[in-house]
C-alpha cells in the first residue's frame, strides 16, 4: 500500500503541503502506471525482520568503523587521531570522523598516503590511539612507513577497503583481492596481525577487535573491509557503552624505570609488548626510528643475533595475539562432507548458500574467519573435520593459496573477479558438485 509513504511525505513536508501534495500524485501516477502496464511481472514481500528487541539504526560499513573507533577510544581513555588521504572507497571514513571533535577526535587530511599514515606513527608516538584508512593502491604507498611501525612496535590500526585492481582498476566495485598484500606486501620479515569485518555493522565490533589488539600487543594492525561492505547497509542494534568491555593502556613511568635506566624494548612476559612511553615523561628518554634497535634499550644495533632475536621476537608477538582468540564457532553439522570456508563480505553469500543446501537436506556446515594472521589456533582440527573444503573468495585465490601452504590438504577454491558479490547459484552449484564427488567415491 501507499499509506506508509504518504504520511512519510505528510511529515516530510508538513510545512509546505503544496509539496507534499505534489509528491503524493507522482507516487499515485507511478503506481498506477506500473500496474496498468503490468511492469512488474512478479512481486516480491519482505516479512519483518526477526532481530532482538532494542534500539536500532540504518547504517554502512564505513560509518560503523568510524563509529567503532571513537567507541574505542572512549574506552581506551586515549584521543583519536586519524592521518588519511581520500580514495574511493575509504573517503566516508574521513567524512564520518571529521565533523565528531566533541569526542576527541582529530582527523587530518595529509596531501599523499604517506603523509597520511607517518602523520599517525607520530601520533601514536606521542599517545594518541592513531588510525589511518585507504584502499589497495594507498597499502602500496604506506608498505615502508607500515615497516616503521612494525620496527618502532607502536599501536597503529590501518584500514583497508578493497576494491578492485590492480592500480585505479574499478574504484568503485568490490574485492578482496588485498589479502595476500595484507599478510606479506613489505620488505624484509614483517609480520602484523591482520583481521577483516563480515558485515557492515559488524565494522563497529572490529575496529573495537583491532584497537585492542594494537594497544595490548604494541603492534600495528590491518583491518581488511571491501566496497560491499563499506557502501552496504544494515541494521545495527545500538549498544550501551557500559556493555562494551575496557580497553587497558600501559604507559611507563619514572617510578617504574630500575637502576639499568628506561629500557624501551623491555617486554611484557605475556604479550611481548614493549613498554609504552609518552615523549617528554623525566627519565624515559629513548631512541626511536627505522634502523634495527637493541633488544633491551632501543639504540641502533647492527649485531647479527641481535637482529635474528628481534626479528623473531616480532614474529612470536604477533602469533601470540590469536591465544585471546575464542573458539571458532561453525555453523551447520560439526563434521562431514563439506565445509564452505569464507572471509570478509562473502559470509552473507555463503551464508545463505548454505542455509539453501541445508534445507535441500545436505550436511554442510559454513564459517567465517575474522583472524586471517595469525589464524586460529583450533583451525586445524575444524578443517580436519571434513572431507572437503571450499572457499569462495572474490580474488583469484588467495586465503585458499595461503590455507594449502599452512595445512597441506587439498582446498577448493571458488574464485570470481568480477567487482560483483557472489550469487547463491554460483555457491551451491559448486558445492553440490563436492557433494556429488563424495557420494559416488
Amino acid at each position: 500500500t501507499l499509506e506508509a509513504t504518504e504520511r512519510w511525505l505528510d511529515e516530510k513536508f508538513g510545512s509546505k503541503p503544496v509539496l507534499a501534495e505534489a509528491n503524493k500524485l507522482a507516487l499515485k501516477a507511478g503506481y498506477a502506471y506500473c500496474g496498468a502496464t503490468e511492469a512488474f511481472q512478479v512481486r516480491y514481500e519482505v516479512p519483518p525482520a526477526h532481530l532482538p528487541p532494542g534500539v536500532y539504526r540504518n547504517l554502512s560499513g564505513n560509518v560503523a568503523l568510524a563509529l567503532g573507533f571513537v567507541a574505542a577510544s572512549r574506552k581506551a581513555g586515549r584521543p583519536l587521531f586519524l592521518g588519511s588521504y581520500p580514495i574511493t572507497p575509504a573517503s566516508d571514513i574521513l567524512h564520518a570522523l571529521a565533523p565528531l571533535k566533541e569526542f576527541g577526535v582529530v582527523t587530518f587530511q595529509a596531501e599523499d598516503e604517506i603523509a597520511a599514515i607517518t602523520a599517525a606513527i607520530g601520533a601514536s608516538y606521542t599517545g594518541s590511539l592513531a588510525l589511518t584508512a585507504t584502499s589497495g593502491p594507498g597499502m602500496a604507498l604506506k608498505a615502508e612507513a607500515l615497516g616503521l611501525a612494525t620496527i618502532v612496535e607502536l599501536p597503529l590500526v590501518v584500514v583497508n577497503v578493497q576494491r578492485g585492481g590492480p592500480s585505479t582498476g574499478l574504484p568503485t566495485k568490490t574485492e578482496q583481492a588485498d589479502l595476500l598484500q595484507a599478510l606479506f606486501g613489505r620488505n624484509g620479515e614483517c609480520p602484523m596481525p591482520v583481521i577483516a569485518a563480515r558485515s557492515p555493522a559488524d565494522c563497529f565490533d572490529v575496529a573495537i577487535e583491532a584497537v585492542r589488539i594494537a594497544l595490548r600487543y604494541m603492534t600495528p594492525v590491518l583491518m581488511l573491509t571491501d566496497g560491499f561492505i563499506a557502501n552496504g547497509a544494515e541494521p545495527w542494534q545500538i549498544p550501551e557503552i557500559s556493555e562494551i568491555e575496557g580497553i587497558e593502556v600501559k604507559f611507563m613511568t619514572a617510578d617504574q624505570v630500575g637502576e639499568e635506566g628506561f629500557m624501551a624494548y623491555r617486554r611484557d612476559p605475556e604479550t611481548l609488548g614493549r613498554n609504552w612511553a609518552i615523549p617528554g615523561t623525566p627519565g624515559l628518554m629513548h631512541r626511536i626510528g627505522g634502523l634495527e634497535k637493541d633488544h633491551l634499550t632501543g639504540d641502533v644495533c647492527y649485531t647479527p643475533e641481535n637482529h635474528s632475536e628481534m626479528t623473531r621476537t616480532r614474529a612470536e608477538k604477533v602469533d601470540r595475539v590469536a591465544q585471546d582468540y575464542p573458539a571458532l564457532d561453525v555453523e551447520g553439522p560439526g563434521e562431514g562432507p563439506l565445509l564452505i570456508l569464507g572471509w570478509g563480505s562473502t559470509h552473507g553469500s555463503i551464508l545463505s548458500a548454505c542455509e539453501r543446501l541445508r534445507a535441500q537436506g545436505h550436511p554442510v556446515a559454513n564459517l567465517n574467519l575474522r583472524h586471517l594472521n595469525p589464524l586460529p589456533r583450533d583451525l586445524g582440527d575444524v578443517l580436519g573435520r571434513y572431507e572437503n573444503i571450499l572457499v569462495p573468495e572474490l580474488n583469484m585465490g588467495q586465503l585458499a593459496f595461503v590455507l594449502r601452504s599452512r595445512y597441506l590438504r587439498e582446498i577448493h577454491s571458488l574464485p570470481k573477479v568480477m567487482g560483483q558479490p557472489f550469487k547463491l547459484d554460483e555457491i551451491t552449484i559448486r558445492a553440490e558438485e563436492l557433494l556429488g564427488a563424495v557420494k559416488t567415491s
